[in-house]
């Protein structure tokens, strides 16, 4: 195998981004913010464009929505 198709397999396989739905986004965003790790929740929260409302009704408490409310303004 020559170089150059050697490191396209490597950039592939080393450049995989998951596939994530919006419903597995926003449960994966709830259950991060109740273990309290609000850096990865907010990766998400920003790349969907995710509402409070929505964290909400999937079941985050209140107090943490309030808490991490800067991230949604």
């Amino acid at each position: 195998m020559g170089k150059s198709k050697a490191r396209i397999f490597r950039k592939g396989i080393n450049d995989q981004l998951p596939k994530i739905s919006r419903n597995g986004a926003i449960s994966f965003v709830v259950d991060n913010l109740e273990k309290g790790d609000i850096a990865g929740a907010k990766y998400y929260i920003t790349m969907f464009g995710l509402s409070a409302e929505e964290l909400l009704e999937s079941g985050a408490s209140y107090e943490t929505v309030v808490a991490i409310k800067n991230i949604f303004t």
